[in-house]
């Protein structure tokens, strides 16, 4: 009970200097699900239509407070011009915590090519959110009386911005993102992990296929690195698309390996695991809708919960132009 009394009155402490430590939108697999602009703010108005995405995560169902994720995006080109804008508004909800989000996005892009058939394209893309975060204490002096909880929501807004580039060659693609670029006022200054919380991403990828053929695959990569904590991660995936007289028929593997160990005891022997997630993902392109689910399985042998981690993303695309490059570029035309 000792034990217990001290490890929430430790959380309590850490989330009522107005909550810093978090790290605004959560990086999953959302970007496989024809949703790259949600992590990389140069996506911004690249593709041949304006995109809405909108996608739902639950995690640990049948647990109470369990982890949701709630975002929803939007992004095209200004008319004819090579500016791109977009925003994203997102809510996450952690137990006890909360937060709520909003990014606007600018993209500029710069061709290289003679012509629009041959694409050979960079862009780059600033965004700027306010993310309030949020610690509902209301019911912790009913389960556990203290004079350091205040049993009310504690409440503080923070201002950031990302910046990246993706650059673009007929079938291939690379993106540089660097996001949460400002210092927070953090728990204390002297403590580097709660005031930079900056995050560097890099993914990159290919899709091969003959052109015009009903078939084709898309293999990529994604690398993260948090600065704070110099904890880094990667993503290995593999998409294959079929094209259909509707639309397109797609799914996909992810697999997510940290870096990084984490240690604890295990029969009084210290071990170490590294965290994995496993995430295949299938989707379909009916016109100018989009639909597709996401499973993400957890396949570390210390977990919290055996269950899986769902995600539905709801997709609708407008403004279209003709398709301007002959590419296997689904993210492009």
């Amino acid at each position: 009970m000792r034990m217990k009394r001290f490890i929430l009155i430790a959380v309590v402490a850490f989330f009522t200097q107005f909550v810093k430590a978090q790290e605004g939108l959560p990086i999953y697999t959302d970007y496989l699900t024809d949703n790259y602009y949600l992590i990389h703010p140069s996506m911004a108005g690249v593709a041949n239509c304006a995109k809405i995405r909108m996608t739902g995560r639950q995690q640990w169902f049948g647990h109470e407070n369990a982890p949701k994720l709630l975002t929803v995006s939007a992004n095209g080109r200004i008319g004819d011009s090579n500016s791109g804008i977009g925003a994203i508004f997102y809510t996450d909800k952690n137990g006890y915590h909360s937060q709520n989000g909003a990014y606007l996005t600018y993209a500029y892009q710069l061709m290289f090519s003679r012509n629009e058939v041959d694409l050979n394209m960079l862009s780059f893309g600033l965004s700027v959110g306010a993310i309030q975060y949020k610690l509902d204490e209301t019911a912790f002096l009913n389960e556990l009386p203290d004079r350091i909880i205040s049993g009310i929501e504690q409440s503080s807004t923070n201002f950031n911005i990302d910046f990246g580039f993706s650059y673009f060659l007929y079938n291939f693609y690379a993106h540089a993102t660097v996001k949460n670029i400002l210092d927070n006022e953090g728990i204390n200054n002297d403590i580097e992990i709660t005031s930079n919380l900056r995050r560097f991403l890099f993914s990159t990828g290919i899709v091969l296929g003959k052109f015009g053929s009903e078939w084709s695959y898309e293999p990529s990569v994604m690398f993260q690195y948090k600065d704070g904590t110099k904890e880094s991660s990667i993503d290995i995936n593999a998409k294959v698309y079929k094209e259909m007289d509707f639309g397109k028929l797609w799914g996909g593997l992810s697999y997510r390996r940290s870096l990084d160990g984490a240690e604890f005891i295990e029969n009084n022997n210290v071990s170490s695991q590294k965290l994995q997630y496993i995430s295949p993902l299938v989707g379909v392109n009916f016109k100018e809708f989009m639909f597709a689910y996401t499973y993400s399985y957890q396949s570390n042998s210390v977990v919290f919960n055996n269950g899986g981690f769902h995600q539905i993303t709801l997709g609708y695309n407008f403004g279209c132009r003709k398709e301007r490059y002959h590419c296997n570029c689904p993210a492009i035309n």
